[in-house]
């Protein structure tokens, strides 16, 4: 499995061949009705506002899978302004036609998720210590592998992709399983040197949690000052030392300022991914 944020090449085949599948390029009236015939041209898609590029190798793959030649694309990760050539393909202006909507949703998503990544990254940097920005596995359903690499381009970490990766122990299993049990037979299935990861509320809960050896603590739906109680009595007790602290729930770009002093290690923010505004990207078409 390719590491969370670095999906495999083939991710994004797929993903784009059942884009184009939905949109039923092969069967556009409106271009066959007007084109009949091959006509050589070359589109350009341009940035039309500041923001963080991303989605541009899902872009690509769409349209080599309509036999388009890719002649540039910007790396994803790059700032871009309006007016910016960003991807140029090359080949049949009906193919280019039919392409056009999907190469321009991937882009647009893909980046509108980068660029807020990128605006929570930015609203972090006062902190000491600094916030690390993580995805979460709150993404649209068949766009995760493209989401994940999107927050990376933006400055963030993917966290893990899927159930497969990691171990974090939420609340509703400690609903059935008690904290030192939890801990205690995720030890059992844990790879080597994985750490176990809980989910916690509570300073009682989080004590018992770092005394039953978690590795990392999830305060999840914490607020900045109960969040900053939880580290104190952690550090008090002598456990804060070797234990990673995430906050996590309801935390966007613009209210992450509020937990820069909480003394935690990284906030994981669904937000940039499930609600981050799309960045407008438009083809233009010319004839060679």
């Amino acid at each position: 499995m390719a590491p969370a944020g670095r999906a495999r090449p083939r991710t994004f085949d797929r993903l784009a061949r059942t884009a184009l599948l939905e949109d039923r390029v092969r069967q556009d009236r409106t271009t066959r009705a007007l084109l009949p015939r091959a006509v050589p041209a070359v589109g350009l898609v341009l940035a039309q506002r500041r923001g963080i590029l991303s989605g541009t190798e899902a872009a690509k793959a769409a349209a080599r899978a309509l036999d388009l030649k890719v002649v540039r694309a910007i790396p994803d990760g790059t700032s871009v302004r309006p007016g910016q050539v960003v991807v140029e393909v090359r080949g049949d202006a009906r193919a280019i036609l039919r392409v056009e909507r999907t190469v321009l949703n991937l882009l647009m998503h893909a980046s509108g998720v980068a660029t807020a990544t990128a605006r929570a990254v930015r609203a972090t940097r006062s902190g000491r210590p600094r916030l690390r920005v993580l995805a979460t596995r709150k993404t649209l359903p068949g766009l995760r592998d493209l989401e994940k690499a999107a927050v990376v381009h933006g400055g963030g970490g993917p966290h893990r992709r899927d159930l497969s990766e990691g171990i974090l122990v939420k609340s509703n299993h400690l609903a059935l399983v008690g904290i030192e049990e939890a801990v205690r037979k995720a030890r059992r299935l844990a790879r080597p040197g994985e750490p176990i990861e809980m989910e916690v509320r509570t300073i009682a809960e989080a004590l018992r949690a770092a005394h039953a050896g978690a590795d990392a603590l999830l305060l999840d739906n914490t607020p900045p000052r109960r969040a900053r109680g939880i580290v104190r009595a952690l550090t008090e007790a002598g456990l804060r030392r070797g234990l990673t602290i995430e906050l996590s729930g309801g935390i966007t770009p613009e209210r992450l300022p509020r937990y820069r002093g909480v003394g935690a290690d990284a906030a994981s923010l669904g937000s940039v991914t499930h609600s981050a505004p799309a960045l407008p990207f438009h083809l233009r078409l010319r004839p060679l």
